[in-house]
């Protein structure tokens, strides 16, 4: 479903563009977020740089990785010029280390100095002391080291009841010396300086009353004996995810989904044809969308990881191979009228 323009997003684009106030767009799902990047991209006068903490995250909102922007170093960050003298093991990098053993080249430096806006999207998972390393390195590259983020305006997208950052307990008990909690508004930039905060609070993706309702207790673990009774209706005990058409398995690990394709995907009868993936420059197996080598039969069940421009499918969508060969791949959909679609190259970049 295409989304319509709400007056808070046209409110909150406008400010993006008007200011250079940093700003925190926030919503639950389905309210618009990537919607609203996507249309601020294509549209604003700013030069700007789109950012986020993990690969996968940066391939999706159409951007790179924070870490590989600024050239940080993986560990923590601590926002002081020099270590304290008790901190002599660990991953930790202060402000003067970080100077001279990670510089930039001059492809990104010169990024750095001519962007008006960054934009950082999955903004749950983006942790305190990263914030100030970009702030630390923003105000050294462009040389203006009185102004957050050397005079850049930043725009941080995200919901923050969604994955939260990730710290090792070594290093909280370093960082708990600084932060109060590893979340991005503890970070000391934003402390100081301060953002604006706007929410998108209309949603798009479901479109019954009732299940929107249900979905926000859930959200806010606010769940009632009712909710739960609702919940169960649907639930068929008698439905075995073997032979099932449009059903899908949900695991706790990778290794284990691997092995629930593997036995599913050998008990179909008929060749197996392989897919590899052609790769070029820079571009590491942690942004990789899907499996470097795909095997698949007739038969097999496959779930798309994009959307489709013309919404002909969209990320999430299963459907099941109806003919594969060396040349290529069609897969029938299970929703609506099953309808047939024939498998094209797709370029990441």
């Amino acid at each position: 479903m295409e989304h319509i323009e709400t007056e808070m997003a046209t409110l909150a684009a406008r400010f993006v563009n008007s200011t250079n106030r940093h700003v925190f767009l926030t919503g639950k799902a389905g309210t618009g977020k990537t919607t609203f990047l996507r249309k601020l991209a294509a549209s604003t006068h700013k030069r700007f740089v789109i950012l986020a903490p993990t690969g996968i995250a940066a391939l999706n909102a159409g951007g790179v990785t924070i870490h590989s922007q600024f050239l940080l170093p993986f560990g923590a960050f601590v926002p002081e010029r020099h270590l304290p003298g008790d901190i002599t093991h660990g991953n930790f990098t202060d402000q003067d280390t970080l100077n001279r053993r990670h510089p930039l080249n001059n492809i990104r430096r010169n990024v750095l100095r001519e962007v008006d806006l960054l934009i950082i999207d999955e903004v749950s998972m983006l942790r305190a002391d990263v914030l100030d390393a970009i702030d630390h390195r923003m105000r050294a590259v462009r040389q203006n080291r009185y102004q957050s983020f050397g005079g850049a305006q930043v725009l941080l997208i995200g919901d923050l009841y969604q994955l939260p950052p990730v710290v090792k307990d070594d290093e909280w008990r370093v960082m708990q010396r600084y932060y109060t909690s590893m979340h991005f508004f503890e970070s000391h930039v934003l402390k100081q300086h301060g953002y604006a905060h706007i929410e998108l609070d209309r949603i798009f993706r479901q479109q019954d009353e009732g299940f929107i309702h249900l979905l926000n207790n859930l959200r806010n673990n606010t769940v009632t004996a009712a909710d739960v009774a609702e919940l169960n209706k649907y639930h068929g005990a008698e439905i075995s995810a073997e032979g099932a058409g449009g059903v899908i398995t949900l695991t706790t690990h990778n290794h284990k989904a691997d092995e629930l394709n593997r036995v599913a995907l050998e008990a179909l009868p008929g060749k197996a044809f392989h897919f590899e993936a052609i790769t070029d420059g820079d571009f590491p197996e942690s942004m990789y969308p899907v499996l470097e080598r795909i095997e698949l039969k007739e038969g097999a069940q496959v779930m798309f990881v994009k959307n489709d421009v013309e919404k002909a499918y969209f990320n999430g969508k299963l459907a099941r191979v109806e003919e594969v060969d060396e040349k290529g791949i069609t897969v029938r959909m299970y929703e609506g009228a099953g309808d047939k679609l024939s498998s094209t190259r797709y370029r990441l970049k």
